[in-house]
């Protein structure tokens, strides 16, 4: 039972296409991890516009994942970087995006034999 997303939304716009959740699915597993690694590094080097754009790219996939929390986060992340904020009103927003997403990585990989 999925406890960090919910596909109930890629049903629904897919007519309950299981092969289509399943291309959802493989498209988070690709792009999703690489572009959290782009915010840290974004955030490490102070890049408001890097995080912002790695932020802005991924927050339609977690919409669609149903993963409220991390979309939440991301939402934070963006106005951050808008704001120019200091990297230490950010940091723990950013780590905890990384682990739900570590998390959903893992639910994903093992409810789609992966």
């Amino acid at each position: 039972m999925a406890l960090n997303y919910n596909l109930a939304k890629v049903y629904a716009i897919s007519d309950s296409d299981a092969a289509f959740a399943k291309q959802i699915v493989m498209l988070f597993l690709e792009e999703v991890p690489a572009e959290v690694k782009n915010l840290r590094e974004g955030l490490k080097e102070k890049d408001h516009n890097k995080v912002y754009s790695a932020a802005h790219k991924i927050k339609p996939t977690l919409d669609l994942l149903g993963m409220d929390l991390a979309y939440e986060d991301v939402v934070a992340i963006e106005n951050w970087s808008k704001a120019k904020g200091k990297k230490k009103e950010i940091k723990d927003v950013v780590k905890n995006l990384r682990e739900l997403v570590e998390l959903t990585i893992k639910e994903l990989k093992k409810d789609y034999n992966l």
